[in-house]
């Protein structure tokens, strides 16, 4: 069967509703950033987000997804994605934290991550975030329509390999829309041409998983922490775009975790 016959489309009003939908996310990730310093508690965070969320008309799209306990994922160092905040869990001087989000506004969902640095980090962790969020507008580089999912894949996997980083393939990006994981999935390795094709109407995450050593990872006993096998530090960063007639348009935005952190952030 032919993969785009799983792919929903969306229409020009349906993509307004679902930017809204990021907006709040993007809006939520910035107010989570006014309290990342060393000895926060990441429940707090969860509260933080959570709260912001409902207090827009939002409702977190993460928690009870699956049984998942918490309104969002807080992956710190070692983790790779869906770290559960705990009680006793606390951030650290030196500790990189993704801290991925989703809200569900209006009937569709947004969805993404931004890693950050808990005070002063070494250089190897700062060059891995840096980087990782550099795979991830190559990656929107690649992603227009005609293309596919393989190119996007291949323009991650290419640069992040290029400095011996592991790039992870258990885990992908994904379309998204009234679900929160739509086809197709969009992965962060492949080959130009291979894939399912682009086109207008298609609404999906890119998301490079990127360790500092190996790509291998594990899953803990709580079947939702991902950590690599080394134990060395992972960076997630994600964004959220639509194919349209007009050409790809990025519906997330960095912009509000810029005003809070001091920092240019391109999209």
């Amino acid at each position: 069967m032919n993969m785009f016959n799983k792919i929903r489309l969306k229409s020009d009003e349906e993509i307004e509703i679902i930017q809204k939908s990021s907006l709040l996310v993007g809006k939520t990730l910035a107010e989570v950033a006014k309290y990342i310093k060393p000895g926060v508690p990441l429940l707090y965070l969860d509260r933080i987000a959570e709260t912001y969320i409902r207090d827009n008309g939002g409702v977190p799209s993460f928690k009870g997804y699956n049984g998942f306990p918490a309104s969002l994922c807080l992956s710190v160092n070692d983790v790779v994605v869906h770290g559960i905040p705990k009680n006793g869990m606390v951030l650290n001087e030196g500790d990189i934290v993704s801290v991925d989000c989703g809200a569900y506004l209006n009937g569709y969902h947004g969805d993404y991550c931004y890693t950050f640095a808990v005070g002063n980090v070494s250089e190897e962790k700062r060059l891995l975030m840096e980087r990782t969020k550099e795979s991830l507008y190559r990656g929107i580089a690649a992603a227009v329509a005609g293309n596919t999912t393989g190119d996007i894949g291949h323009a991650v996997q290419t640069y992040c390999e290029s400095f011996g980083y592991g790039v992870v393939r258990e885990l992908c990006g994904h379309g998204i829309g009234r679900n929160m994981h739509e086809k197709p999935d969009v992965c962060n390795y492949g080959k130009p041409g291979k894939g399912d094709r682009l086109r207008e109407g298609m609404v999906i995450c890119i998301e490079p998983m990127i360790t500092m050593g190996s790509r291998k990872i594990y899953c803990e006993r709580d079947e939702w922490t991902i950590r690599t096998m080394d134990h060395k530090p992972a960076a997630h960063y994600e964004h959220q775009l639509a194919i349209t007639k007009n050409g790809t348009r990025v519906l997330s935005t960095y912009k509000f975790i810029g005003e809070v952190l001091g920092t240019e952030e391109k999209i």
